[in-house]
């Protein structure tokens, strides 16, 4: 039993699974079971390369922030599970015991959350109920997003990046992966407001 799982191993997923696992020294993390799919195929950073970013070298392509990202991740945390090359397909129940059932296998996990893009091609079955229009795209692009409350979909699934309703910035993605992270360390922390920092202190 996973305690949370996160769909969607590109920016928004990434951020999101780096802030939790930075976390892990912290008392109420340490027996914590985290997962990421890091299904990447699908990814708009597969074309893009970078020149506005923060903290990124200009002319960084953004398959290249894909590969290293899982690397950093394995290599920084090692307790953080990476599932690769499964694509979900459903998810089933409701929090605290949800199944996500992959194109290969299924887990079980108390939540989710949902960081893959608004391509209107989403076809999660257990999610559809909570498409609509993108609210910050344009029409022509035929963008989806999930309804969500400050990323909360419903009890145990969030939602982030560019499927939360958010513009397609890179700096916006990690945001918002970074703010679900935070939001499901102060689930964790009983509800006392929690971040994770690194620092040279």
């Amino acid at each position: 039993m996973f305690d949370v799982l996160i769909i969607g191993g590109g920016v928004s997923g990434m951020s999101c699974a780096l802030v939790l696992g930075s976390a892990k020294n912290k008392a109420f993390v340490t027996d914590k079971k985290i997962g990421i799919f890091t299904h990447q195929k699908n990814s708009s950073l597969q074309e893009a390369i970078f020149y506005n970013a923060y903290g990124i070298t200009p002319g960084k392509l953004g398959s290249e922030l894909l590969t290293e990202s899982t690397q950093d991740l394995a290599e920084n945390y090692p307790h953080i599970t990476q599932i690769a090359n499964e694509k979900v397909i459903r998810i089933e129940g409701s929090y605290p015991e949800f199944t996500v059932v992959t194109n290969k296998n299924s887990y079980q996990t108390k939540s989710i959350v949902v960081g893959i893009g608004s391509a209107n091609t989403f076809n999660i079955d257990g999610l559809m109920q909570f498409v609509e229009p993108h609210k910050k795209a344009l029409p022509e692009k035929q963008r989806i997003q999930l309804k969500n409350d400050d990323h909360k979909v419903a009890d145990g699934i969030y939602v982030i990046g560019t499927l939360a309703g958010w513009r397609s910035q890179l700096a916006i993605a990690a945001g918002s992966g970074a703010a679900v992270a935070t939001d499901i360390l102060t689930l964790w922390n009983n509800g006392v407001q929690t971040h994770a920092h690194d620092s040279i202190r």
